[in-house]
């Protein structure tokens, strides 16, 4: 990918939101272990996936990412993996048609383990302690043992991610992910006593399945229909992992990140002359940037011309995340930056990070109309600026759990404390994230509308 980079380059750049090992032996010896297991995920999988991204960047593709803020080792289960993976399908059924376009089924799955913390330590109970950073990196107990960064975790969070892709690839071609089967759980939603407004879409979606099955067109004569392509993705913030899983391409020649299908830089590790970015930019798979408040259009042209020098379409996915009310002041200069420098980019809405609030009991929450809010202004701005929206970015789950208020299912901030799973930030529930899915789909279908009656 970039001539005379090697995959320990990043180690002479600064290195920012990554812990310090007391034990340098131990480190080292558990990246040498890593060294020698098979990578998660195969450079001709990244590179399809590129492909499919450089679909959605001309409007021919819809990119859906979702999945944990924060995989954690308790939680780690058969079901787990099961639910979130089935609240995708239902999402990507609507979605598809919305957009009568392929969406492209990306999974914040089988690597996410590590997490960004606005501060190096943290006060609970009275008692500071070094900032939880992820199960990768130290553990969630607030003792002085369990917040020790601890090398031997990437063997852990390594055999997890494994276990986990098997399951999504079962999952995804062993007849799980038939979009009869998948559309029929989506019914289920509609019938819900307040779902009115999206049974016609449901109702839509079914007389289209009726009429391929009458057509002759069913799971049985075309495989597509029964099987999906699933990939996965994770912030690549902790580097020493990600150098212990970079191979060479045997057919390229090229490097390829093996944690993850695609890989993503955080709004608080861009720095374009940091540990982050050098890694990244030598890698072939597609990378994800996220773009902040504070990011400005001079330092999105740097970081496009370092990351995606060849200007490769599908190579760059620029993930916007501002915050409700906030994306009409900060998005239109950096798509004007992306128009001045012709860069071929995915255009994606990350609504979460942005609307993160404290509730009045105390629980760190987003607010469900903030989120839709912020996802329909990116669509505004896209419209106004003749740009196309490629796709969306949630932190979201299969369970059952109360973290974001809001919904259909109204969670109050009193129902927050009933199931609060999550290590980190708060998550859509699956309701939470199907009915936004159909939201996003009237987005689509108004802009695909809109764009019919240009072209007429």
């Amino acid at each position: 990918m970039t001539k005379g980079w090697q995959k320990s380059d990043w180690r002479t750049k600064p290195r920012v939101q990554m812990p310090d090992y007391l034990d340098s032996a131990a480190l080292t010896a558990v990246e040498a272990q890593l060294a020698k297991y098979p990578p998660l995920v195969f450079a001709g999988e990244a590179r399809r996936l590129k492909k499919q991204l450089a679909l959605a960047s001309e409007g021919k593709a819809f990119l859906l990412q979702g999945g944990d803020c924060a995989e954690s080792f308790a939680e780690f289960s058969a079901d787990n993996i099961r639910d979130t993976f089935r609240v995708m399908l239902q999402m990507a059924v609507v979605l598809t048609y919305g957009a009568k376009v392929p969406v492209i089924k990306v999974g914040r799955m089988a690597g996410q383990f590590a997490k960004p913390r606005s501060a190096p330590t943290e006060v609970i109970g009275g008692v500071e302690y070094p900032s939880y950073r992820g199960d990768i990196i130290n553990g969630f107990d607030a003792t002085p043992e369990a917040r020790q960064p601890d090398p031997a975790r990437m063997l852990q969070a390594y055999t997890q991610a494994a276990a986990s892709l098997n399951l999504l690839r079962a999952f995804s071609t062993g007849g799980f992910a038939d979009i009869h089967r998948v559309h029929s759980w989506t019914l289920g939603f509609a019938e819900h006593d307040k779902a009115e407004r999206y049974r016609e879409l449901s109702n839509r979606i079914s007389d289209a399945l009726d009429f391929m099955n009458a057509a002759g067109v069913n799971s049985d004569t075309a495989q597509e229909l029964a099987r999906v392509d699933f990939y996965t993705s994770h912030e690549a913030l902790l580097l020493e992992y990600e150098e212990a899983l970079c191979r060479v391409d045997s057919i390229s020649g090229q490097n390829v990140a093996g944690s993850g299908h695609m890989i993503w830089i955080g709004d608080r590790t861009r720095q374009p002359d940091g540990a982050h970015v050098e890694f990244c930019r030598g890698v072939l798979n597609p990378i994800g940037l996220k773009c902040g408040p504070t990011t400005t259009a001079e330092d999105l042209k740097v970081l496009m011309a370092k990351l995606n020098p060849a200007n490769e379409a599908g190579r760059l996915t620029l993930i916007a995340r501002f915050g409700a009310g906030k994306v009409a002041e900060h998005l239109p200069r950096l798509v004007k930056a992306v128009k001045e420098e012709g860069a071929n980019v995915v255009w994606s809405c990350d609504p979460m990070h942005g609307n993160t609030i404290k509730s009045p009991s105390g629980y760190k929450t987003r607010p469900f109309n903030a989120v839709l809010s912020e996802v329909r202004e990116f669509f505004a701005v896209h419209k106004a600026e003749g740009t196309i929206p490629g796709g969306v970015h949630f932190e979201m789950t299969g369970k059952d759990v109360t973290e974001c208020t809001g919904g259909l299912r109204a969670v109050t901030d009193e129902d927050l404390s009933d199931r609060y799973h999550t290590a980190c930030d708060p998550r859509l529930n699956a309701s939470q994230s199907l009915e936004l899915a159909f939201l996003v789909a009237e987005e689509l279908l108004a802009a695909r509308q809109e764009g019919h009656r240009v072209a007429l």
